[in-house]
């Protein structure tokens, strides 16, 4: 698919007004009316986990509208669909990076399609901002011009096995990757945990293209009281529950942040980690939640984090303007990497190591209750 061209109409007055922070290298109003630029946005807008995508593009959208009335700027947004495809991301940074208007990419989504790009960015110098991408080996230097607005894995893997062994108290367990570069490095971070604690672990792998899993089931033992799914698709983890339902089996899933779906995603009793926070739940995100929803619906947690890394390249395109330079790929990496934002969507500060990861970042966790919804945990 080619990407298409979206230039973001002006925020309603309340997102307008509604707070997020800003670089310490740039002001609200400091950039003139000729600061023009593009930003490429990479997601999975169609495919399997396509609301996720979508989820992510309105974000995206969102703040490009509020910030290009807060600071004068004409920024706009180039879709590039990947359908969390490393081949399909490959051809869509292709396409980006041989487009001289395209400053910075927002994206993409997943772990393994950032592996696959990560070099083709490097080249031209051209920053990209996942808000969603978490394996722990993304940021070792590998991928110069890579950032990230979510904690890592090397976090939610450890913090997560640690819950389970803690609070569900399991003495076997099963553990399943769905053979993706995100999976595969949650359960090399997850297993050694359990088997030290003296948990009988399976550890079991599947593809992301399988959907009916009663052979799986099957060897889910009265034993088993969990069922770790590191996986992206959030279908694939549902159709799993109904299966050990219909084969009777009690155990618990506990998912990681790619399944965090509410509305697709529903076992009763499951749990879910998240990279990003509830931003209903915090007072200061309320009239851009509210304009979230008014404007496309419920939510969950992938948006308000592609909303921080759009707006961390807007904030350093302001201030490139302000300091009277034209936007490039080069003076706007470098203000990238001088990110240091004190309040952001995702009620915590965004700077970033020299490697590209935030700092202090974490991950939350949540459980499903029996009307679908989720609800954080404190901790």
């Amino acid at each position: 698919m080619k990407p298409s061209v979206i230039v973001a109409a002006a925020a309603v007055g309340a997102l307008a007004a509604a707070g997020c922070g800003s670089s310490s290298s740039s002001t609200a109003s400091g950039a003139t009316k000729s600061c023009v630029a593009s930003v490429g946005m990479e997601g999975p807008l169609t495919g399997p986990v396509a609301v996720l995508g979508q989820e992510q593009l309105h974000f995206a959208q969102l703040a490009v509208a509020k910030d290009n009335v807060a600071s004068k700027t004409k920024i706009s947004i180039v879709q590039g669909d990947t359908q969390l495809n490393p081949a399909q991301a490959t051809t869509v940074t292709q396409q980006f990076t041989s487009n001289s208007k395209i400053v910075a990419v927002v994206g993409p989504a997943g772990s393994q399609e950032v592996e696959a790009v990560g070099a083709l960015m490097a080249r031209p110098g051209m920053a990209f901002i996942s808000g969603s991408a978490t394996a722990a080996a993304l940021t070792t230097g590998k991928y110069p011009t890579f950032f990230r607005t979510v904690s890592k894995d090397s976090v939610q893997g450890p913090q997560d096995a640690n819950y389970i062994i803690n609070s569900l108290h399991p003495k076997a367990l099963m553990i399943v990757d769905d053979q993706e570069a995100y999976s595969t490095g949650l359960v090399a971070a997850m297993t050694p945990i359990f088997k030290a604690a003296g948990i009988k672990v399976d550890h079991e792998s599947v593809s992301q293209k399988l959907t009916d899993f009663s052979s799986l089931v099957a060897k889910v033992t009265p034993a088993t009281t969990v069922v770790v799914l590191p996986w992206q698709v959030a279908s694939n983890a549902q159709q799993f529950g109904r299966n050990l339902a219909q084969h009777h089996k009690k155990a618990v899933i506990f998912g990681t942040d790619g399944l965090f779906s509410p509305g697709t995603f529903t076992i009763s009793g499951s749990y879910v980690s998240s990279f990003g926070p509830d931003i209903t739940a915090i007072p200061a995100d309320a009239a851009i939640a509210a304009a979230a929803k008014a404007k496309y619906g419920n939510f969950g947690t992938f948006g308000p984090p592609v909303f921080a890394a759009q707006h961390v390249v807007d904030e350093a395109i302001a201030s490139v303007c302000k300091a009277g330079q034209t936007p490039s790929r080069a003076n706007v990496l470098a203000a990238i990497k001088n990110t240091n934002e004190a309040t952001t969507i995702l009620g915590q500060p965004i700077k970033f190591t020299p490697s590209g990861d935030v700092v202090n970042g974490k991950f939350f966790l949540f459980k499903i209750d029996s009307t679908g919804k989720y609800n954080l945990i404190p901790g």
